[in-house]
């Protein structure tokens, strides 16, 4: 017998399958669209997380004062500003002690480190025109915060080294709160006249040249930093330059002990793995409770096509008495239950095609309403790739197999004469 001929034989005992046939098929369909919706998230969250750290820059250290370690959700899932920066964190009891320039200078010493620069964070008063909004002021080095920042400019240029009470602010800032601050406008900032040199693509932020910041906010120590931003040439290294820094930061510091380390070293590398990780677990996990669905529907076919040899005793009899072969009636239902598994794969797929859009949809509605998580931005994308697709069809395809590969078997053995007797 022609496999065209076992397909179509195959096929028409499908189409005029009772309702259980049908709600087997449902069952892969549930499982099978969990599993796309699961694995679509999944990915699409990894996608997220890399993006957020590369904008971040995964070759930029944040060297800040004060032991702390991360719990809960990072910032860059919750949509903050600067590197490094945690919801919540856990401080030491050591003492906090700002970060110097001459902790400045002995990171600038170390293997690895191409560029060092420190930075200053505060809260100032902006006023153009009419409108005054309070705004989050950083100060940096002309010379090299343009080679170590990851924002980029949308109109203008960045600072150099020639500027001096020049700003630059962020998009967000500029068209939305400031109503299209235009390039070369002048505000004032605690007093102090500057002119808008440049706008960036998203921020609320304003920058200024570190000296004028020091000048302009009397609380700022002249050899003190909020933070050093410590662009690595390796990032493959990053692990190792991490321990290198905390060991000659200690040793300057005079601190012995881990526990009373009085600094923190942010590593984006190190983040991404650690979250890589937890939502690999996460996605096996959540693979596993839709595997259950799976199986459920994998006995439903086996049970069916038990059934649908029963059912077809006869009919088997009548084949083998006019020539049909063992391996003639196998192929028969071994493609019938393969094509219970493509059915229910092709409607999963559909489904959960459907299904991982609507859980992106809602969470982006929930992070657009002002609900902060990193669980709700994390999820607010999801990646359909035609190798999950074809992966999960498969997947199915070979599920109905398996499955039906018992009474295919049985009813290959079945003997004519017992077949044609059987009521």
């Amino acid at each position: 017998m022609r496999l065209k001929k076992s397909f179509q034989l195959a096929w028409n005992i499908l189409i005029h399958s009772k309702l259980r046939s049908w709600l087997t098929i449902i069952g892969i369909v549930i499982g099978i669209a969990a599993v796309v919706s699961i694995v679509s998230i999944s990915i699409g969250a990894k996608q997220q997380l890399e993006n957020n750290l590369g904008n971040l820059g995964a070759d930029i250290l944040t060297l800040s004062p004060g032991f702390s370690k991360a719990r809960g959700e990072m910032g860059f899932w919750g949509g903050g500003e600067g590197p490094g920066r945690f919801d919540e964190q856990i401080s030491s009891e050591s003492e906090t002690k700002n970060i110097t320039s001459k902790d400045v200078a002995i990171v600038r010493t170390l293997d690895n480190v191409d560029i060092v620069t420190g930075i200053v964070s505060l809260n100032g008063d902006l006023t153009y025109l009419t409108k005054t909004a309070s705004v989050s002021v950083t100060g940096v080095d002309g010379n090299l915060w343009a080679e170590i920042t990851t924002e980029e400019i949308e109109s203008g240029r960045m600072l150099t080294s020639g500027d001096t009470y020049s700003i630059i602010v962020g998009n967000n800032l500029a068209k939305i709160i400031f109503d299209n601050l235009p390039i070369n406008a002048k505000v004032t900032i605690e007093g102090k006249t500057f002119k808008v040199v440049g706008i960036l693509e998203s921020g609320n932020g304003v920058y200024m040249p570190i000296e004028i910041a020091r000048e302009v906010f009397d609380d700022i120590g002249e050899e003190e930093f909020d933070s050093v931003l410590i662009k690595i040439e390796d990032v493959e290294l990053a692990d190792d330059t991490v321990t290198a820094i905390e060991e000659r930061l200690m040793m300057s510091r005079g601190i012995l002990s881990e526990d009373d380390k009085d600094f923190t070293i942010t590593n984006p590398s190190a983040m991404q793995e650690t979250m890589n990780e937890t939502l690999n677990t996460m996605s096996i996990f959540l693979a596993a409770i839709a595997a259950i669905s799976l199986l459920v529907g994998a006995i439903g076919i086996a049970n069916t096509m038990f059934t649908s040899v029963l059912e077809k005793t006869r009919e088997i009899g009548i084949m083998k008495a006019i020539g049909a072969r063992n391996k003639d009636i196998l192929s028969i239902f071994l493609i019938n239950s393969a094509l219970i598994g493509f059915t229910g794969g092709l409607g999963g797929i559909i489904l959960g095609i459907f299904g991982s859009g609507l859980i992106s949809s809602m969470t982006s509605t929930t992070s657009s309403t002002g609900v902060k998580g990193g669980m709700t931005s994390m999820f607010s994308n999801t990646a359909i790739t035609p190798s999950l697709l074809i992966g999960a069809l498969l997947f199915s395809i070979i599920i109905g197999m398996i499955a039906g590969a018992i009474p295919a078997y049985r009813a290959s053995k079945l003997k004519p004469v017992d077949a044609l007797r059987y009521e």
